[in-house]
């Protein structure tokens, strides 16, 4: 299914492209015949390209510009054209391409599974099992589409019918009314139906339907406040961890290992594979997407003494960095935990020319020691400090910076190598440019230093966040040690040895909502749910204030949702209503 849904978007998709993004246009063609749909080899392929969607959905600039940035976790680096999702200011308008991108996939996405479920009583040449199940797949991959449609948008447009002639006009459904005629029936008839594996590794499963139906009512709780969502998330979600299916692996070097992708606590997951990089153009961009996150959290290592860009260290692209927040929870924590030393880079080798590393007299005068221990002396002057192989850079990181706190311009001359800490924040050393960044989407399996494309697996749904979320739902149902047991498990997997994370001084007595909000914040790092978290518990506006310093004062409620895209408000008869707060939209209540 992997090849499957990398290249059957470029022979089905024609369809669909037609037909959703002219839902936009409101002229609405299909050029496959609907013929096509109605023998078996043509379901599984539209069931196939069903998937396909996601690769647009996630794993890519539009993706985490969506979901990581703009919250207390991550702010802008130096480069990239999306700031004002992270500045909260005018830029952050309603004919962003990246929010209409995103409208489309997903509704290319919704129509592709409302034709599947559509057209499948016509199929009469497939094994009756085999279509419940192909349908009960498109299901889930509606529900997910939906899902993401009501979180970016909240209400929106919906329809569980394949788009198939001429629409001049769109309805805008309130969101509940989309989770109880969509989303939570579409998951309940799959969860019904589904298996509990799939030899063909990707395809929805039991597990992933349960995990996102847990999903879809603990936010919709959140919504109604209601006590009956709440119980029925913990209960999907106990059966997930209670099934046996899924396990946490040993620490987090396994689980993103790229070796290892398919490893146990994986639950639902986009398929990416070098066949990407093989079909790619010259520039390393492939006919449809890879896993682009190895790019944009990369701090610029290419321009520093001694280094030249390779395909270890990555092509740094440079748009998310980490908050003072997120650092300053790792170093509370580093010394029981070691997922930072597990996710972070922390060295850069010398790579290229280090004749700019020249030993000087003020080493010698600040007693700086040479790679055997000994001081530097006179009659080094002038001779390479470092040799090819070296440590270039060093980022000690968070709760380990104390024995180099010296002002850059002192500790500069102490050392062989350069040393960057966070408490230079602001100077030529910590800032937009160079920073502390996570290796978890790195991608060493690139063929060129320049390729874009990359061949990691895109983790939507694993355990750990599977026990954090049913940790949150039995916090909201007043069950606090329950919520504690969960995140213990958590913690207890990325625990130094010897360390107890039971014990009250590693993991408090008492779980506040702010603590879990922090838990996950360090186990989910970077992973694409840091805004839904915050928008589903509405701490979003009092979390980037307090802790992102680049919006500080400008979030405020309407923007827990995003703007309509424009065109969708161009091209639809009769008006589209844009979303509260924003130009051309109602005030927010």
């Amino acid at each position: 299914m992997k090849k499957k849904a990398i290249y059957l978007i470029v022979a089905l998709v024609v369809f669909n492209i037609q037909s959703c993004k002219d839902f936009l246009k409101e002229e609405l063609v299909s050029d496959v015949s609907a013929s096509y749909y109605t023998n078996a080899v043509g379901l599984e392929d539209a069931v196939d390209a069903t998937y396909s969607y996601m690769k647009y959905v996630y794993s890519n600039e539009r993706a985490y510009s969506l979901t990581v940035f703009g919250t207390d976790t991550y702010t802008n680096g130096a480069d990239g054209g999306y700031k004002g999702f992270n500045w909260y200011d005018a830029t952050l308008r309603a004919d962003v391409d990246i929010l209409l991108q995103t409208w489309q996939y997903l509704y290319k996405g919704v129509n592709q599974a409302n034709a599947v479920v559509g057209r499948a009583d016509a199929v009469t040449d497939m094994d009756p099992a085999v279509k419940a199940q192909r349908v009960a797949e498109a299901k889930f991959l509606r529900a997910l589409y939906y899902f993401n449609l009501v979180r970016q948008w909240g209400d929106v447009h919906f329809s569980l019918e394949e788009t198939v002639g001429a629409v001049v006009t769109s309805n805008k459904t309130p969101q509940l009314d989309i989770y109880a005629q969509g989303i939570i029936p579409d998951l309940t008839e799959a969860i019904a139906t589904l298996p509990v594996t799939q030899s063909d590794y990707g395809r929805a499963t039991k597990g992933a339907a349960l995990n996102l139906r847990g999903m879809a009512l603990l936010t919709r709780a959140w919504l109604t406040n209601s006590a009956a969502d709440y119980a029925a998330a913990e209960a999907d979600f106990s059966a997930v961890i209670a099934s046996g299916t899924y396990g946490l692996v040993a620490n987090h070097t396994a689980l993103w290992d790229q070796s290892n992708q398919k490893n146990k606590e994986i639950i639902f997951t986009v398929q990416n594979s070098t066949d990407v990089l093989l079909n790619s153009g010259g520039d390393g961009v492939a006919p449809g997407e890879g896993n682009r996150g190895h790019m944009y959290f990369l701090m610029q290592y290419d321009n520093q003494p001694g280094m030249i860009r390779d395909i270890a260290n990555g092509r740094p692209f440079k748009r998310f960095r980490p908050t003072t927040y997120l650092l300053n929870l790792w170093g509370a924590t580093r010394t029981i935990d070691n997922r930072y030393d597990q996710t972070y880079k922390h060295v850069w080798f010398v790579n290229g020319n280090n004749t700019t590393y020249l030993w000087t007299q003020a080493h010698i005068d600040a007693g700086a020691l040479k790679k055997d221990g000994k001081p530097a002396t006179a009659a080094d002057i002038g001779k390479s400090r470092l040799d090819i192989g070296d440590t270039a850079i060093y980022i000690p990181g968070p709760g380990k910076e104390s024995k180099y706190d010296l002002s850059p311009t002192v500790r500069a001359p102490k050392f062989r190598y350069q040393i960057i800490l966070s408490t230079d924040a602001g100077s030529t050393n910590f800032n937009q440019f160079q920073f502390a960044h996570t290796k978890k989407f790195m991608d060493p399996l690139r063929p060129t230093i320049q390729w874009m494309e990359g061949s990691r697996d895109w983790f939507i749904m694993r355990l750990a966040d599977t026990y954090l979320l049913r940790a949150e739902a039995r916090l909201q149902q007043g069950n606090n040690a329950g919520a504690r047991a969960d995140i213990i498990t958590v913690r207890q997997r990325s625990a130094i040895a010897g360390v107890d994370m039971n014990d009250p001084l590693n993991t408090p007595a008492s779980i506040t909502l702010d603590y879990l909000l922090d838990e996950r914040a360090r186990e989910l790092d970077a992973e694409q749910c840091r805004w839904y978290d915050l928008t589903r518990t509405k701490t979003l506006v009092a979390r980037v204030n307090a802790y992102n310093a680049d919006a500080a004062g400008r979030c405020d409620n309407h923007f827990m949702y995003r703007p309509i895209p424009q065109a969708q408000l161009d091209r639809t008869q009769g008006g589209y209503v844009q979303n509260c707060g924003y130009p051309g939209g109602p005030a927010c209540n």
